[in-house]
């Protein structure tokens, strides 16, 4: 044998004993037609930060006036979280901004908090960010800075483009106003603050405080038997105006592990200024104030979503939630994130307590990786009726990229769960449904009065 035949030979057998990369799932026609599936779905977002257009925060001052740019895009993601960003210029010219932020994006290519907001570049202004040149990136801010004069460009982006139907809404800087600035708004009540009120200088702000409600109110406040009954009070306002669940982030300030502690114990925190109060006292507080809105949330039939994962990160691994939940067992518990990055953790809470239901809110935009594996192991221990989207994003663009990028994402985890022969494609077409719709409504049943509010033109608070 010839030594090039031998040096032939020597090559296959060593190519043999390489991994063989597997098609990539995106570019079949089974994956073409379940995201096709996903997209015509009029989806149900249950959770995002929208306030009412002219209050959409990073609007800055420009040669033109203040308004929306590209700066304000990106300053409003999630990107500068872990990425540097340069500051608008107090100039207001772009060229001047952009000078400096063009390089800003080098080390974060493969980054999910930048990569999820290629999308929307990419299909509401035909722009692939990756490559964008000087002049593109010109064009691109002054189209955003035109779109954002009136809030056309919003809805049109929302529910046309991102084709979403409802939004839940967490109003988060004006917790007790349950105000709806859009037709596709829900409105739901965030506890975070009131879990916390043992005193006045608990509450940062007059809007949040529970005792400047009371005062408004004609309500005590002396005893913690009376802070209860105001408690009770802005459940009533919350359910008469709508809305269709509570929040909490409690997971940025503290750990999530919950004790079940007398109204004994408690009350040794309430009405006693912060700084005469032990951290030992404040927790006892709050332990007993989450499981008894844990019992208003099954009385008032307004599920429990619950900020997991990826905040104060010693203490925010749903695992700690897991007697609260046990000793709950008619609270309809809605477990954020994921767990993120506990995604197996969450899935097992789910799968052994029937009252768990998980929402894969914003774990696409955090690791898209993560989420699409996450959503294949859920789907292998949990009904697929208990999973749950959200876009958890402040800005018309920030939405539709957050809803394109889990589309994309579940679309390529069902795929590939069809293409193993692990799912009848029938079948993820109908998952699909469930997570980005029908989930929703199961689990929220007061959403049916939202349901057509743009059609008609009804349900806007005036």
């Amino acid at each position: 044998m010839s030594c090039s035949r031998v040096s032939a030979a020597i090559l296959i057998f060593l190519a043999s004993l390489l991994p063989v990369r597997a098609d990539d799932v995106k570019t079949t026609d089974l994956y073409a037609r379940i995201k096709a599936s996903i997209d015509s779905v009029r989806a149900i977002d249950t959770h995002d930060h929208l306030r009412a257009f002219d209050e959409i925060p990073n609007r800055v001052q420009t040669p033109l006036g203040m308004g929306m740019t590209l700066y304000s895009l990106w300053a409003g993601s999630y990107y500068p979280w872990v990425h540097p960003l340069a500051p608008w210029p107090a100039g207001g010219g772009f060229d001047l901004w952009w000078n400096k932020a063009r390089t800003n994006f080098d080390n974060a290519r493969a980054a999910s908090f930048y990569r999820y907001m290629l999308p929307a570049f990419r299909d509401l202004y035909g722009v692939d960010f990756d490559t964008i040149t000087d002049a593109q990136a010109r064009k691109l801010n002054q189209q955003i800075f035109e779109h954002y004069r009136d809030d056309q460009w919003l809805y049109d982006v929302v529910t046309r483009r991102a084709n979403i139907e409802l939004m839940f809404i967490d109003s988060y800087w004006a917790r007790l106003k349950f105000e709806r600035n859009y037709k596709f708004a829900v409105p739901l009540l965030n506890v975070t603050t009131l879990l916390s009120g043992s005193h006045p200088d608990r509450f940062k702000s007059e809007s949040d405080s529970l005792y400047e409600l009371a005062r408004r109110r004609g309500l005590k406040t002396d005893t913690l038997d009376d802070y209860l009954q105001v408690v009770d009070a802005v459940f009533q306002e919350a359910v008469a105006a709508g809305c269709i669940c509570l929040k909490s982030t409690q997971a940025y300030q503290r750990t999530l592990r919950y004790e079940k502690v007398s109204k004994e114990l408690a009350a040794k925190a309430y009405g006693r200024p912060p700084s005469e109060v032990s951290a030992q006292d404040q927790k006892a507080f709050e332990d007993f104030m989450f499981w008894h809105v844990c019992r208003l949330s099954a009385q008032y039939d307004l599920p429990f979503q619950i900020h997991t994962g990826q905040a104060r990160v010693q203490g925010s691994n749903p695992i700690l939630l897991v007697n609260a939940i046990a000793g709950n067992p008619q609270t309809k518990f809605v477990l954020f994130h994921g767990g993120f990055p506990w995604i197996g953790e969450t899935g097992v809470i789910a799968m052994r307590h029937r009252n768990v239901w998980i929402d894969s809110v914003w774990l696409p935009t955090l690791s898209y990786t993560m989420a699409k594996r996450a959503y294949q192991e859920w789907l292998e221990i949990v009904p697929s009726d208990r999973i749950l989207w959200g876009a958890d994003t402040v800005h018309a663009e920030g939405i539709y990229a957050a809803t394109e990028f889990t589309r994309q994402c579940l679309a390529e985890a069902l795929a590939e769960k069809v293409e193993r022969g692990e799912l009848r494609e029938d079948h993820a077409l109908r998952i699909g449904r469930q997570i980005m719709r029908d989930n929703a409504l199961k689990l929220f049943p007061k959403l049916q009065r939202f349901l057509g509010a743009e059609k008609t033109g009804g349900g806007e608070q005036e």
